[in-house]
């Protein structure tokens, strides 16, 4: 019976990062997709602001 127990939780742990692993690469991807879009003038402008700011 014990063998039986220990087989269901190796299978809980392997799901519970295989579900860790799917929401990890879902929020990445969307992430990605975000980064992706064109940015708005006002965005833009505050980006070179940045750079801008860094030089010396």
């Amino acid at each position: 019976m014990e063998a039986l127990t220990s087989g269901y939780l190796q299978l809980g742990l392997f799901a519970l990062a295989f579900g860790g692993l799917q929401v990890w690469w879902i929020r990445s991807t969307l992430r990605q997709r975000d980064l992706a879009r064109p940015m708005r003038e006002g965005e833009f402008r505050k980006a070179l602001e940045r750079i801008w700011a860094k030089q010396p």
